[in-house]
């Protein structure tokens, strides 16, 4: 599944908890720094993607004339023109291999800041931080199906998009993925 950048604080927060609960990582100062790594190895990943995306919807809009004339598929194209460029600049498209090289890259940085310490071998601890991404990758879906339900059962109409619908979907979103044992 594509990531917002919203969902980084959540999977930072399921790494980090996942990480102290394994039983063979020890954490040296606190989950709060767990987190802060891994969100931002996260953000810079979807960031990334939105980058790629933003270049492909550019090449395409200078092309729309070509590809109107051709009768050409556009969403089929704009998956040819990411993976072309994806691979141009070495990004990963498959979740589950990106999924991997983020906890590589997250792991490397836990143990050059110090952050934790164990005895055991790494791929250990990379499966933990793999599972914790994927995990809430799985969940996401399903949250947000309960979250949205939930606020159109509410007496008064909350408008999608609002600020007030924005805002009632956050806490909710919050108090789901407690339930779920994100936090």
């Amino acid at each position: 599944m594509k990531f917002r950048l919203a969902h980084a604080p959540y999977i930072g927060n399921k790494i980090a908890l996942d990480l102290s609960n394994c039983g063979f990582v020890s954490v040296l100062h606190g989950l709060e720094s767990i987190s802060r790594v891994a969100q931002k190895f996260i953000e810079a990943n979807i960031q990334e993607e939105a980058n790629l995306e933003e270049k492909t919807r550019e090449i395409l809009e200078e092309n729309l004339d070509e590809i109107e004339f051709m009768r050409a598929d556009e969403h089929q194209l704009f998956w040819k023109i990411k993976q072309r460029l994806a691979e141009n600049e070495n990004f990963i498209l498959s979740f589950e291999d990106r999924y991997n090289h983020l906890a590589h890259k997250i792991l490397d940085e836990l143990f050059e800041e110090d952050l934790i310490d164990s005895a055991t071998s790494e791929t250990r601890i990379v499966n933990v931080i793999f599972k914790a991404i994927n995990s809430y990758s799985r969940i996401y879906n399903e949250v947000e199906e309960i979250v949205q339900e939930r606020i159109a059962n509410y007496k008064r109409k909350i408008v999608f998009g609002s600020e007030e619908y924005d805002l009632i979907f956050d806490k909710l979103y919050q108090e789901e993925l407690k339930k779920k044992g994100f936090f």
